[in-house]
């Protein structure tokens, strides 16, 4: 099959690949209908590796992913040829403590699509386990089904925080993640999220949600529409989206006496942290590694109409294009939030 290949840092392939399409009694084969590029691909893209995982040969990048089922194994029961799926990407050992224990996502064995040395999605075919195959309700496109993904780790974040009903939330960053965290963070009880970035385009796609009050952070402190808008006591909940070091100077100022911080975003350094600072107020601190049990959650969110996740798909190219794609992407354009890669539908008979 063709696949969009990184053969290495700065080099993509759109090249023939033989990759093994077995399908097992509990498998789906899937044609591929659209995958969303990732900040971590086009990390991957531009540096070929992030921390420890190093693509030291030819990988297949994607896995936000969408498409329809072309066959299911034996003992498959819940899907069928021709239904419309979304796929969670993240495949842990079924039986790993981790997994038991109900954090998959931390299982240390987990096969994550497009991460050394797995192959992502951005082939034809896939095949993928039913279990972690997902029906798309019929009023969700596949669009919004390949961005379930980054939205599955805003939700992952907010059941981190713990939100209430009423709380103020802090979002820093909103790229795709933080504005994945936003919409979550709303849909998990926030009664006002106070959304930070320096790019005032990203921001432009709150404009008209009045629960939400964006801060151009070039223009004005964060710290001071967080005291005006909650009398001087601070937020209940600061998100960290953005994975910028300099996001964490007086990130502890923005929270109430006993609020909680949750790092979603990951910085390529590391950030020293004011201890005094966090005991003063007993922050709480959270962090988040992708999700577990939340694919579900965010499709049905979708599907309500309480998420609109649309205004967030800026551009679609053809999976022809998927090399123009990533260079659209590595771009960083201040009004691309998410890029998606489309494949052809197949040939009539």
């Amino acid at each position: 099959m063709k696949a969009l290949v990184l053969e290495k840092a700065h080099e993509l392939r759109l090249r023939e690949l033989d990759i093994p399409l077995h399908v097992g009694p509990r498998d789906v084969k899937i044609r591929m209908h659209t995958v969303g590029v990732c900040g971590s691909d086009v990390h991957y893209y531009q540096h070929g590796g992030i921390g420890p995982y190093v693509v030291e040969e030819p990988m297949v990048l994607g896995h936000e992913a969408s498409g329809i089922v072309a066959e299911v194994g034996s003992e498959v029961t819940h899907l069928k040829p021709g239904d419309r799926v979304c796929m969670e990407p993240g495949i842990p050992r079924m039986d790993s403590r981790a997994t038991l224990e109900g954090i998959y996502n931390l299982d240390p064995a987990v096969r994550f699509w497009a991460t050394p040395p797995i192959h992502g999605c951005l082939t034809p075919f896939v095949v993928h386990p039913a279990a972690f195959t997902f029906r798309l309700p019929d009023n969700v496109s596949f669009g919004e089904g390949a961005i379930v993904e980054p939205l599955a780790i805003g939700l992952q974040a907010a059941k981190k925080a713990a939100l209430k009903p009423g709380d103020v939330a802090v979002v820093i960053g909103a790229g795709t993640i933080g504005a994945m965290t936003a919409l979550a963070a709303l849909a998990g009880g926030a009664a006002r999220v106070i959304l930070a970035d320096l790019v005032p385009e990203k921001l432009a796609l709150f404009a008209g949600n009045p629960a939400v009050t964006t801060v151009d952070v070039r223009a004005g402190k964060l710290a001071d529409t967080v005291k005006a808008l909650t009398d001087g006591w601070g937020a209940n909940v600061v998100f960290e989206a953005s994975g910028s070091a300099r996001a964490f100077d007086g990130i502890f100022d923005l929270l109430c006496p006993g609020g909680c911080l949750v790092m979603v975003g990951i910085p390529a350094d590391k950030v020293a942290f004011d201890i005094v600072a966090i005991q003063a107020k007993e922050v709480r601190i959270e962090s988040v590694f992708r999700y577990a049990n939340i694919f579900p959650r965010a499709l049905a969110l979708i599907a309500s109409g309480q998420v609109d996740v649309k205004p967030f798909i800026s551009r679609t190219f053809a999976f022809e294009d998927g090399i123009k794609a990533f260079e659209e992407a590595a771009a960083g354009r201040a009004t691309d939030v998410k890029i998606q890669i489309e494949f052809p539908e197949p040939a009539a008979a």
